[in-house]
């Protein structure tokens, strides 16, 4: 029998927890022998429920307890999330994660804590919700520099953005319909200001390049700014509006960004609505790739902790070693270098707009450049204009 414990029974562990007991007889047929609960940390109690007598409020029970294997952290959070898992593997048992906030910002020392002691750390589910591309970036993409990504990485941003295109919703009252159906918190700060999107680009930036840049250094916008009658028009010329997470190759090295873009019908993302997510992948041999699925959610993210648990439990404890570095002076692009093309609208007469941006192509009220900006450039040229957003 294999056991395990599960920190936190929020809405991702109780997903876990309902998971893995669902499907009981099916993962100990596919894993090779049983895999049992046998705690769950949490400050409640949850009386009359089936994890009733599993609950313990001491983290020490699980550290000290030889028998547990694997650690599950389904917390959130940086603290005490990071300290618990620092110590689970120091213990020697492996641990899973869905906490994008940890592994954002303390990856590289768990990744290293985990090899130190002969186990793994995993954090399929910190990106994408059920959508693998973690596992996919350090195994199947091996023979292949990934020179781009760019990514729905939130669902609560992509599914305003979807209201606001099909049904003309202004933002409010997109992000408000969004909060009444639970696809957004109270506080929807860290969702449409970007902080999520960023979090998990960093993150895929970091299994691809081997360096995992710095969040608060990397320039992030989010949606709460953007005008309904962009997405009008941009709309009606059968583009997008959608908040991506990107990262591009520059001079060699990674540069990320997250911001608005428009996408042209032409990109497989412009097609990406609702809560889903979705991402591309371009391999310098291999072009491009795209994964697609729910991104969030209790059972897309509790399947992709579950599917971490059992490939680790049936594979073994050293069976997922990613390895990368937090990145130092000089090994990221700062994105006000980041270069693409622009959109803007404007009453300006579409020669007036050239001798600035150069050659455009003609929406009706709204153009966009041939010419890529760096964003630093563009910076300087924004307030010439009613709006302007980035083109994928």
């Amino acid at each position: 029998m294999k056991n395990i414990a599960i920190l936190g029974l929020g809405v991702v562990g109780r997903g876990t927890a309902d998971l893995l007991e669902a499907n009981k007889a099916l993962i100990a047929e596919r894993v090779g022998e049983p895999v049992n609960i046998k705690y769950i940390l949490d400050l409640r109690d949850f009386p009359g429920t089936p994890y009733e007598k599993k609950v313990v409020h001491d983290f020490s029970v699980i550290e000290n307890d030889p028998e547990v294997e694997l650690v599950a952290e389904t917390m959130g959070g940086s603290h005490p999330a990071y300290d618990y898992s620092l110590a689970a593997l120091k213990a020697g048992k492996c641990v899973v994660t869905s906490n994008k906030e940890v592994v954002a910002n303390f990856g590289e020392e768990l990744l290293a804590a985990a090899k130190e002691n002969g186990v793994s750390y995993a954090f399929e589910a910190s990106v994408g919700g059920g959508i693998p591309i973690v596992r996919p970036l350090v195994t199947d993409f091996i023979a292949n520099k990934i020179v781009e990504i760019s990514g729905i990485l939130n669902g609560t941003t992509n599914y305003i953005l979807t209201e606001m295109k099909t049904k003309g919703k202004s933002y409010a009252d997109a992000l408000k319909e969004a909060q009444a159906k639970g696809y957004a918190e109270k506080d929807p700060t860290a969702d449409v200001e970007g902080i999520d999107t960023c979090r998990k680009i960093c993150i895929l930036t970091a299994l691809a390049t081997g360096i995992l840049p710095e969040a608060a250094k990397v320039r992030t916008i989010g949606i709460s700014k953007i005008d309904g009658a962009d997405v009008k028009l941009l709309e009606k010329k059968k583009y997008a509006v959608k908040l991506l997470g990107r990262m591009k190759m520059q001079d060699g090295k990674p540069c990320p960004i997250v911001a608005p873009f428009v996408c042209g019908a032409d990109s497989p993302l412009s097609h990406v609505d609702d809560v889903f997510n979705g991402i591309t992948v371009c391999g310098n041999t291999l072009g491009q790739t795209m994964f697609y699925g729910r991104g969030a959610g209790a059972d897309p993210t509790a399947s992709a902790v579950a599917n971490d648990i059992l490939s680790i439990l049936k594979d073994g404890k050293t069976s997922f070693a990613p390895t990368f570095n937090k990145a130092a002076d000089g090994d990221v692009i700062a994105s006000e270098n980041f270069v693409c093309r622009r959109y803007v609208r404007t009453n300006m007469a579409m020669s007036e707009v050239e001798k600035v941006l150069g050659k455009v192509v003609d929406l009706g009220g709204a153009y966009i450049t041939e010419k890529a900006f760096a964003e630093g450039e563009f910076d300087a040229l924004a307030g010439m204009f009613d709006s302007a957003l980035r083109v994928l």
